[in-house]
């Protein structure tokens, strides 16, 4: 009987990995870990050890009092030295759609410690980054997962990883209210201490800048859109719970918000993140430098016509103007000029998430006519139009 109700208890959860059963998650440093001491309770369950599967199921409520998955976890556990269990949550009175939220954070819990990321490959959506970027911050949507890695002089290094929530009615925000997450590459812009703050959010929050130039001239509209925490009296939320922010629980946030700098970590937020081999990875930066490189030569031509080619047709501006009125004012600040210097510096180049194939680049770039010198940061959105790269979209910062 105790080896079936354990299948019943399992029931539609994938089978944890192994390689996580040690009770820290592959290449992260070992601490207390709800995700992995969750995990340790269904191994010692699959296993017919109930009694083991009570004890860690203890010492998991014990550790984390507020995780409410885990408390509902030892409930059925207690409720099978009894009687076999029906149904996910069986010794619970909570309403059906409480223990749906909940079934949904377990399997998206477990699912995307054996989905982990490849060490070996490398996250499709970074092309490059600056130096002094030393962290990113990647959000996979479908697997309800926040990334962190570190960027050691071009190398990037999974670093940490953390269940978060989202928007009640999935990703892809376009309009103010309409509880989706937003899809783009973004950065926290600032942090606002939880004394500040509603106990809603936890011990604080990180703003991102959505929405972003790309959003703006497409329409977009919102605003609040925060890496925060949960409410004190909650460990976490279920996975579809938020108006649109990113949530992850308080320990998590706290770790996450010492590793990132305000106005320099970028924050990619992908409906499903995909990863190359690092060959692969290698030659799309060659790649996108090249494109950038041929639009620099062009620019410094002075020649129009060289200039317009790496325009799109449909290109669009923040402040409203059109292909024509974006090059006409390009071409006035370079009227007469004769020979012009042009250098790009502190380039990062980024895939965008909600685009087949389009990309986002950012650099400063210095121009040099006789002894004036002119810097200015810039934003390009480049979209694939047939075999070539266009851009789409540009401002100065």
């Amino acid at each position: 009987m105790l080896k079936a109700a354990a299948v019943m208890l399992l029931a539609g959860f994938v089978t944890p990995p192994a390689s996580v059963a040690n009770g820290s998650k592959p290449g992260m440093p070992a601490r207390p870990d709800p995700e992995v001491m969750l995990i340790d309770v269904y191994k010692a369950l699959g296993a017919n050890r109930l009694r083991e599967a009570q004890s860690k199921a203890d010492a998991l409520v014990e550790a984390f009092p507020n995780f409410r998955l885990g408390q509902l976890v030892r409930g059925d556990l207690l409720l099978l030295h009894t009687r076999p269990i029906k149904t996910f949550g069986g010794a619970s009175r909570a309403p059906p759609d409480k223990l749906n939220s909940l079934r949904e954070e377990a399997i998206v819990r477990l699912k995307s410690l054996r989905e982990r990321p490849d060490p070996n490959l490398m996250p499709s959506a970074v092309v490059q980054m600056r130096p002094d970027q030393k962290n990113l911050v990647l959000v996979d949507a479908k697997l309800s997962r926040l990334y962190v890695y570190e960027n050691d002089h071009g190398h990037l290094t999974l670093t940490n990883d953390y269940y978060v929530s989202q928007g009640r009615l999935g990703v892809n925000k376009v309009k103010e209210g309409d509880q989706k997450t937003p899809l783009g590459v973004y950065y926290i812009t600032s942090r606002l201490p939880g004394a500040k703050l509603p106990d809603f959010y936890g011990p604080g929050a990180l703003p991102i800048n959505y929405p972003n130039e790309w959003d703006k001239v497409n329409g977009r509209s919102g605003y609040g859109i925060w890496l925060h925490g949960t409410p004190s009296n909650s460990y976490s939320r279920p996975p579809l719970s938020s108006d649109g922010c990113v949530v992850l629980t308080n320990p998590d946030l706290k770790e996450l918000s010492a590793s990132v700098e305000v106005g320099n970590t970028p924050v990619i937020i992908s409906d499903d993140v995909k990863f190359v081999s690092k060959a692969k990875w290698e030659a799309e930066r060659l790649s996108a430098n090249q494109m950038l490189e041929a639009w620099r030569l062009d620019l410094a031509s002075t020649d129009p016509k060289r200039i317009r080619k790496h325009y799109s047709r449909s290109f669009k501006a923040p402040r409203g103007q059109d292909l024509n009125g974006w090059l006409q004012k390009m071409h006035q600040s370079l009227a007469g000029a004769g020979k012009l210097d042009v250098t790009l510096q502190d380039v990062s180049l980024f895939r965008y998430p909600d685009q087949k194939e389009m990309m986002v680049a950012a650099f400063t770039q210095e121009a040099t006519i006789g002894k004036s010198r002119h810097a200015v940061r810039k934003r390009q959105y480049w979209a694939k139009e047939g075999a070539q790269w266009k851009i789409v979209s540009e401002t100065n910062l």
